[in-house]
């Protein structure tokens, strides 16, 4: 009988080992995919970081033109109406 339970508590050991090694497998699995996982996180975070940057670049870039241009429109409305004034004056 004793030897019946040894017996048994040594199955049961022997199964809750497996157990173990299979759940310490499968979190070093786990861990390596999260280190991979990261590293694209990563990977994506640093490209959406220089996209940005060009973009903002961009950005910027078309503000100035967008301001250079409304300058040119306001000094060709200016012209305009100074013509406009010189031919009012000339009598036509």
């Amino acid at each position: 009988m004793k030897k019946l339970k040894k017996s048994l508590m040594m199955n049961k050991i022997e199964k809750y080992e497996n157990e173990i090694n299979d759940l310490k497998n499968e979190i070093a699995n786990l861990k390596e995919t999260l280190k991979s996982r990261d590293y694209f996180k990563q990977h994506d975070y640093q490209f959406l970081i220089e996209e940005n940057r060009k973009l903002e670049e961009s950005r910027h870039k078309i503000e100035e033109e967008r301001n250079e241009v409304l300058l040119d429109n306001k000094k060709l409305a200016e012209q305009i109406e100074d013509k406009i004034d010189q031919l009012r004056k000339s009598g036509m």
